[in-house]
């Protein structure tokens, strides 16, 4: 039998590059599917080349061809590389340009960019003889893929069958831009813009959504909330006026990289049958980070973007409150200036107790996932969310908001099958609180907390259901 070919068109992937979940989310998924189909799949991934990749694996790199391809007026030069890892192929479309800046995204001509990138996809498929079943593209910088190969490539016999899946991972982020440049920029012509007109301007995902045979989200609680004004970023009537090809697929995590079994970057491997390295991890990251190096006194982790739909702001109503609870706190992250600066001072005059560090580094996450002991993420809205799944794998207690992926995930140690974590689902202050009291409360209870942290280190949140779930849907819409 012929395996279903599916191509993932993205704008970032672990380990090549990375700003956050869509690039763990493209990294780990692809792996997972062609493990779980048992070979039926063959799932590649296509994505820009950064001049922030990393040497080790530029090295690694096959030249396919150098050619130009051309972008309204523009004529552009494209190379293609590929590589392949975890028995997934990567193509690689490499333009400096375009792709050699110190930052994946906040370019003035962030929209020039990625449409050089989603032409440069279309016109990939022939040199690379890989014309997918489905072509899964990943929010809004991957959003023209879709759109090109409806309106500008579907009369042509080798593309006209591809079926088109569009992923949102986050809805606040759209690609929205003026009209003066549909066919400057974009390529598009006045026949296509009501595809992309919305609001009185142009509007990458919403085309995405229109040209779309599938839309998916990173989670089935996101995809209801974001039918609502609340959550839609103004995309509701669209998302309403297609809600027939709307779906929620919660995503997982890659429990290899994330294991405290194996993990080389914490200071000392454990397992849930065994806790002693966790005890030795929260000690060093006492030190580590300037807190009282106390076994008695759980440490709440933060690491989290600090911005308002982070739920920074009612931490920040409640952090009074919280440091006077027997707890320790420490902060990872960056963000707006007056969410840095407030941790930055709460700190300051909480030393011993409170600890900020203002920055994001990859080995120190790992290193505070696997010293905490509970992990706060009290969210405004979060499509799917990784961090509380990470944080389950090392033990450490999640305590989160019921919205999104979060309440798919967490539920309360309340709940009548039981829980996995503390949860709240009013969006303040108080019931914050209220949360962190019954955790704490419960830390208090050595067997009690002992036996919830085992549970939680057991919870699944491998790729492996979500694949299955991807997998029926690419079979269901196929056939």
């Amino acid at each position: 039998m012929r395996k279903q070919k599916i191509l993932f068109v993205a704008s970032e992937a672990v380990p090549f590059a990375s700003s956050g979940g869509l690039g763990d989310v493209i990294g780990s998924l692809p792996a997972a599917l062609n493990n779980a189909s048992g070979g039926a799949l063959d799932v590649r991934v296509i994505m820009p080349l950064y001049g922030s990749m990393k040497d080790e694996h530029r090295s690694m790199l096959t030249k396919i061809c150098e050619t130009y391809i051309s972008l309204s007026w523009r004529r552009q030069y494209l190379g293609i590389y590929k590589l392949e890892k975890d028995g997934v192929i990567y193509y690689f479309l490499d333009n400096e340009y375009y792709f050699k800046r110190p930052t994946l995204y906040g370019s003035y001509d962030d929209g020039e960019r990625y449409a050089f990138f989603c032409r440069a996809v279309m016109e990939t498929l022939p040199i690379i003889d890989f014309f997918p079943d489905v072509l899964h593209a990943h929010d809004w910088q991957s959003a023209l893929s879709v759109i090109y190969l409806k309106r500008r490539y579907a009369w042509d016999e080798k593309y006209k069958n591809i079926k088109t899946v569009f992923t949102i991972h986050n809805i606040a982020y759209q690609g929205v831009y003026g009209h003066e440049i549909l066919g400057d920029v974009f390529d598009l012509d006045n026949s296509d813009r009501e595809i992309v007109d919305y609001n009185g301007a142009l509007n990458l995902m919403k085309g995405a959504i229109v040209c779309a045979d599938i839309v998916t989200t990173v989670s089935p609680t996101y995809a209801l909330e974001i039918l609502s004004p609340r959550f839609s970023c103004g995309l509701h009537h669209v998302l309403e006026q297609n809600r027939g090809k709307l779906r929620g697929i919660l995503n997982g995590i890659d429990i290899g990289y994330y294991n405290p079994v194996t993990d080389t970057e914490v200071y000392a491997n454990y397992s849930s049958e065994d806790l002693s390295g966790k005890a030795v991890g929260k000690r060093e990251l006492q030190k580590l980070v300037g807190l009282e190096e106390r076994d008695d006194v759980p440490v709440i982790a933060i690491i989290s973007r600090l911005t308002g739909h982070k739920g920074i702001d009612i931490v920040m109503l409640a952090a009074d409150e919280l440091v006077k609870e027997d707890v320790q706190i420490v902060v990872l992250g960056q963000g707006d200036y007056t969410y840095e600066n407030f941790f930055w001072h709460l700190a300051d005059g909480n030393k011993g107790k409170v600890s900020t560090l203002l920055m994001y580094n990859k080995d120190m996450s790992k290193k505070i996932y696997a010293g905490a002991d509970l992990f706060l993420m009290p969210s405004k809205s979060e499509p799917c969310g990784l961090a509380q799944m990470i944080a389950s794998r090392y033990g450490t207690v999640p305590i989160v908001r019921e919205t999104g992926g979060l309440y798919d995930s967490i539920k309360d140690i309340g709940w009548p099958e039981g829980g996995n974590g503390f949860t709240f689902a009013n969006y303040s202050a108080e019931d914050l609180l209220g949360a962190v009291k019954r955790a704490v409360a419960m830390y208090s209870n050595k067997d009690e907390w002992k036996s919830l942290v085992q549970k939680v280190m057991n919870v699944d949140f491998s790729w492996d259901k979500s694949a299955t779930e991807y997998i029926k849907m690419y079979e269901e819409f196929l056939a």
